[in-house]
């Protein structure tokens, strides 16, 4: 292991704004995957380039990384991308268990006639006359229901690092640019992975991968971090790019004040290009990083805040309210096209969404507290 590498991951300490930002992008998914509700107007998407499913990427890249980085320092690589592995059953079992009962629940209410269109908006038309088939497909990763596209990305991210990992505790520059180069190939040739029949991928693994790999290599190196905030000019530039992304998408939601952009913007950068993740969606997501690390140390009394607490929570236990998240998306969904959409309606259902999504973190990792022996509980407290 590169000695810098090992002495950036053995000072590496906790830092609640991992967790806040999963929470966050959590939080953000649930809204933004409920049509027609004025909340998710607030999302980052409506302000820029990038979204929550950048977040998600990056953050859990950065995390993964720092995990079994130091479990590497402690035991042995093996261990480490074994533990990884054990991550990515998880991953594809909590993916077929929401898959199958997702779908069934769709086809139950479409077939119940409380809203017969929903079977085709939620991309899962043939489940009512070949629901062996669907089920088939959906488990070898062929069928793409709405909402757990990215959930079904981070399956074979997660398969694919500990090969970073590997690389990155080693040669982490080389291991970047060796992403960037199957970045950019992927882009080039048009490639991605495929969805019954001759559809492809909304998020392509051999792009977003890039995202994920970066993620581990700032937290692998660290150095070039700190080296960046020393740099004022730096912040600037950052600041002029984000807002002139927020120009450009506000500006992108009126048609009448579309026409004030120059025809290279309207037709060069579509802020929703979010398939092959598309270079300016990057630099967008780097840039709010920057920035947001800067103005939040990790030390910031903020983070105490209970109503903060409650998203850090979320992204702590990301996973099962993720889940969670897709089903509660999906009943908001329904409620609102069955019933007065109204933007007190919509406010309502948001609200109980996030309270859900929170008690059931909490219940989680109150039953993870639970399992474990007396003598750690004790030692913990």
């Amino acid at each position: 292991m590169k000695p810098s590498v090992k002495a950036n991951l053995a000072a590496f300490h906790h830092d609640a704004r991992l967790y806040l930002t999963l929470g966050i992008a959590n939080w953000s998914v649930f809204v933004d995957h409920i049509p027609s509700n004025v909340v998710n107007l607030l999302t980052l998407r409506n302000f820029g380039f990038s979204g929550a499913a950048d977040l998600f990427v990056f953050v859990v890249g950065y995390g993964v990384a720092i995990i079994h980085g130091r479990m590497t320092l402690e035991r042995d690589y093996l261990v480490a991308a074994t533990r990884i592995f054990r991550r990515v059953w998880r991953l594809y079992a909590a993916y077929v268990v929401l898959f199958v009962i997702y779908i069934a629940t769709i086809a139950y209410v479409a077939s119940q006639s409380m809203a017969p269109e929903i079977i085709h908006e939620y991309n899962i038309s043939g489940i009512l006359e070949h629901p062996l088939r669907i089920l088939v497909r959906g488990l070898v990763l062929q069928e793409e229901p709405l909402n757990l596209d990215l959930l079904q990305l981070m399956i074979p991210l997660m398969a694919f690092f500990p090969f970073a990992l590997w690389g990155l505790l080693r040669r982490p520059n080389l291991t970047l640019a060796a992403s960037v180069a199957l970045y950019l190939a992927a882009r080039w040739f048009d490639w991605n992975f495929r969805v019954y029949p001759d559809q492809e991928w909304t998020f392509n693994p051999l792009c977003w991968q890039m995202l994920m790999v970066l993620g581990g290599w700032f937290a692998v190196t660290g150095a070039p971090g700190r080296a960046l905030r020393d740099m004022p000019w730096l912040r600037i530039l950052a600041g002029t790019y984000l807002v002139l992304a927020m120009a450009i998408t506000l500006l992108r939601h009126s048609p009448a004040m579309s026409a004030y952009l120059p025809d290279l913007l309207l037709h060069s950068i579509t802020p929703a290009d979010k398939e092959d993740l598309a270079p300016y969606r990057v630099v967008h997501f780097l840039a709010l990083a920057f920035l947001a690390t800067h103005l939040v140390p990790a030390d910031h009394p903020g983070l105490q805040l209970k109503p903060l607490q409650a998203v850090i929570r979320c992204g702590e236990e990301w996973l099962a309210v993720f889940c969670v998240g897709v089903f509660l998306s999906f009943a908001g969904h329904l409620i609102l096209i069955t019933s007065a959409n109204l933007v007190a309606m919509q406010i309502v259902v948001s609200l109980a969404g996030f309270a859900a999504m929170t008690a059931v973190a909490h219940y989680v990792a109150w039953s993870k507290w639970q399992d474990l022996p007396a003598a750690l509980r004790q030692q913990a407290s």
